[in-house]
This record gives C-alpha cells, sequence and structure tokens, in this order.
C-alpha cells in the first residue's frame, strides 16, 4: 500500500495515482495554478498545466485543494507542511521548501528527522530548534 498524503487542517487526501496535488500562488505576481508533486520523498519533479508557468526562484503559497487553507508551518516563512501517513499507520510531517528549484524536504516523527535534497541545510536549524522544544 501506497503513502496517504494529508491535509493538515481539514484532513483531506490530498494524493492521486502517484502524486501529490495542491494549489500554488506566487507569491509575487499571483500566478496560480495546481501543481502535482511526486509522492516519492526526495524525488523533486513537479507537473503542472503547460500554461501555469512556475519560475526558478520564485516563491509559492500552497494550499489544500480541499479545505483551501494555506499548508504553512510556523516553523519557517519559506516551508509548508502536510502529513504522510505510511502502510503501519506511521504519521509523519512532511515538511518542503515554497522556493522552485530549492530542494528541502524534511521527513518528522517525533523528534527523528530525515532530510532530503541538495538545499536541506537552509532550513535544518529551524527544524532542530522546533523539535528540540
Amino acid at each position: 500500500m501506497k503513502n496517504k498524503f494529508i491535509c493538515p487542517r481539514c484532513k483531506g487526501y490530498l494524493n492521486v495515482s502517484d502524486h501529490i496535488v495542491l494549489t500554488a500562488i506566487c507569491s509575487s505576481s499571483k500566478n496560480a495554478g495546481l501543481v502535482f508533486l511526486n509522492q516519492e520523498i526526495g524525488n523533486y519533479s513537479v507537473e503542472t498545466n503547460p500554461n501555469f508557468n512556475v519560475k526558478e526562484g520564485e516563491k509559492y503559497e500552497f494550499s489544500c485543494p480541499i479545505c483551501h487553507e494555506k499548508l504553512a508551518t510556523d516553523i519557517h516563512d519559506n516551508l509548508s507542511r502536510i502529513i504522510m501517513v505510511d502502510n503501519k499507520d506511521k504519521s509523519y510531517e512532511i515538511l518542503f521548501s515554497k522556493i522552485v528549484g530549492e530542494k528541502s524536504t524534511y521527513k518528522i516523527i517525533g523528534e527523528s528527522v530525515e532530510i532530503f535534497g541538495d538545499h536541506h541545510s537552509n532550513y535544518i536549524d529551524f527544524i532542530n530548534l522546533s523539535i528540540n522544544k
């Protein structure tokens, strides 16, 4: 069984097939659309509508396509948050960068953190501070 990805606000399911479906709005240009993120943590391939042009370095606010709430976290303004439930019913917080091209993802359960991506060091100090409170 595959992992389930869930909105932390409404608890709605965000994954379809092999993708996590989110709404994205560019912070500066208000360019908006749906994004399909790969479910494999650390795989940064993204699919969008060909008319929804995401640009390297731009910051996007991600929202749940069900309840429309922002998927923000208090840890850092550049990170979004969803929940992953594995095939053993363990729940993890998944934090990922809102910046296009920035490969920073964190899989958190309790005080344990798995880090992914070339740019993980950008936020690891904030992650460590938050879990060691």
